[in-house]
């Protein structure tokens, strides 16, 4: 069975926006594995709440997320 797990920051993604990975994510495994890949493609999109998540030991924040990268 495919799967694939997208994790985003919450309230990031309209319902459209999720519906559109899931489908195209789908569509995808179908390129790779053939029609016979659909019916068990499984596509999870978890929001993740503010602050629940880090890299490199720090902590992720949506205000941090949003900020412009430094040159």
């Amino acid at each position: 069975m495919p799967f694939a797990n997208f994790k985003v920051p919450a309230g990031t993604l309209t319902e459209k926006q999720k519906e559109q990975i899931i489908t195209r994510t789908t569509e995808l495994y179908v390129d790779i594995y053939g029609e016979r890949a659909r019916a068990t493609t499984l596509v999870l999109v978890e929001e993740v709440t503010d602050g629940g998540w880090g890299i490199g030991g720090n902590v992720l924040t949506l205000a941090a997320l949003q900020q412009a990268p430094e040159n």
